[in-house]
């Protein structure tokens, strides 16, 4: 694989400035589509940032094949549940911080992703600024 095709769900202020134009950035990495439940915005978006597919369905980006990695920045309350959708279709997840809303669902998150053999991370990207 040259590159890591992103597909991200949840296009919110996160996404503006970190993560999506950081996607782009990245070398051997691309950002190919992007999911936000209004699909009026979520397009907006995709032509702002230049991204080629736009959804309004988080399961219909999650299943795209052009889709390597997902990409979770949703409100944590969806956290769970796209994580493991993604897990069940094989592509490894990035998922916002919180992880989750409770141990419970991190060690369900975990589990899942263990089984199906999919990489899962968490954006704890504070942890390494001096700062922090």
């Amino acid at each position: 694989m040259n590159k890591i095709r992103w597909g991200i769900i949840g296009c919110g202020d996160v996404t503006e400035i970190k993560s999506g134009p950081g996607f782009q950035k990245a070398v051997g990495s691309e950002l190919v589509a992007v999911m936000r439940r209004n699909s009026k915005l979520s397009e907006d978006y995709a032509y702002r940032h230049k991204v080629p597919k736009w959804f309004d369905c988080a399961d219909t980006l999650i299943n795209d094949h052009d889709v390597d990695t997902v990409y979770i920045a949703t409100p944590p309350s969806s956290h769970k549940e796209y994580t493991l959708a993604a897990a069940v279709a094989g592509k490894p997840v990035y998922v916002e911080k919180p992880m989750a809303l409770n141990y419970n669902e991190c060690v369900e998150m975990v589990q899942v992703c263990k089984e199906k053999n999919v990489p899962l991370f968490v954006a704890y990207y504070r942890r390494a600024c001096p700062d922090f």
